[in-house]
């Protein structure tokens, strides 16, 4: 169990970079990719380009969160089938909110943001409660 939570994990730790594919994409189509200045230039960015700059930001962020989950549950003992379902479905939250950010599918972005928020601290909650 514990080895599928972590695997989740490490999927994670990818999509920020997934999430760069569309942003380097949209600063391409804006010019070039200033590999010199990119901030700067993703600061510039509209429409698509900035929701996948901040797609691409969230999922930074978003990482943080569920890496604490996952090292609170790991180090509680036993992982049970619980906690790694709510893992995968963090994933798969992530990967929907990502598809929603780049389509503009705002309403429907943030109820995905907040289940997989929910994942992460329903985890948490049952490694030091349950």
């Amino acid at each position: 169990m514990l080895a599928s939570l972590l695997t989740s994990l490490l999927v994670t730790m990818f999509l920020p970079y997934l999430a760069k594919v569309p942003l380097a994409f949209a600063m391409n189509k804006a010019g070039r990719y200033d590999n010199n200045n990119p901030r700067k230039q993703q600061a510039t960015l509209e429409g698509f380009g900035q929701r996948a700059n901040a797609a691409h930001y969230n999922s930074f962020e978003a990482l943080a969160i569920f890496a604490a989950a996952v090292l609170i549950t790991a180090q509680s003992g036993p992982v049970g089938s619980l906690s790694v379902t709510l893992g995968w479905l963090f994933v798969l939250s992530r990967v929907g909110y990502l598809c929603c950010y780049w389509f503009n599918l705002a309403t429907l972005r943030s109820l995905i943001w907040f289940l997989g928020m929910a994942c992460c601290f329903a985890m948490a909650i049952i490694a030091l409660f349950v």
